[in-house]
């Protein structure tokens, strides 16, 4: 081993020997913490944090060495946060060009919207026609039953009966459903405008509304 007192002797050796001499130097800090320079790493420093030096004592090449698990757990741990980063950013970048590529302005997306609240006011009406017709056909049973009150109610009436109550529940459901969509569909839409403006004002808008813009080319 080698001190550092003793590195530009080994320096000068190596230049004056010539290309065919080992040009390799290493630098390492051993158990005592002292700094070593060697032309050769010993086996009890294996796997040990090096630089590896040039004939001019420039490093070259700088070796980590062998990690610990909790530094192998934490390089894996960064590694993942940094794939999960790039995923994310690259999903953004996908859903800000699909919602650039759907809506040129903020019109488009007021439009978008009016459409949406007007199918599903649309599919509301829809439900509740249907319930009130099986809350109607509820009525004309509930009739038919009073005959049978002191007497043996007929299967047919109490499997008619059975089937109106299921379709009143899958009727009531379908409609609550409807009409609590109304505030998924303006907030979705809400997001929508907020992120086209965001996009808007940085700038990101500016060559998709061009390339749509663009005529398209005649064979």
């Amino acid at each position: 081993m080698l001190s550092q007192r003793n590195l530009m002797l080994l320096l000068c050796a190596a230049a004056l020997a010539g290309p065919a001499a080992a040009q390799k130097l290493y630098k390492y800090t051993d158990a005592n913490g002292k700094v070593v320079y060697t032309d050769k790493m010993p086996s009890e420093s294996a796997g040990k944090p090096n630089e590896q030096l040039n004939r001019q004592g420039t490093v070259t090449k700088r070796n980590e060495g062998a990690m610990t698990s909790e530094q192998l757990a934490a390089k894996e741990a960064d590694r993942k946060r940094k794939l999960d980063e790039d995923i994310a950013a690259k999903e953004e970048k996908r859903k800000n060009m699909a919602l650039l590529n759907t809506y040129s302005s903020e019109q488009d997306i007021s439009e978008a919207r009016a459409r949406a609240l007007q199918a599903n006011g649309e599919a509301v009406e829809e439900a509740q026609r249907k319930l009130a017709d099986v809350r109607k056909r509820q009525q004309e049973l509930a009739v038919e039953a009073e005959f049978f009150k002191k007497k043996p109610m007929p299967a047919q009436l109490k499997q008619d009966i059975q089937v109106n109550e299921a379709a009143i529940a899958s009727h009531t459901e379908l409609l609550d459903k409807k009409k609590k969509e109304i505030e998924l569909i303006n907030g979705k839409y809400d997001e929508d405008l907020r992120r086209y403006r965001e996009l808007v004002k940085s700038g990101a808008a500016a060559p998709v509304a061009a390339a749509q813009a663009k005529p398209a080319m005649k064979n």
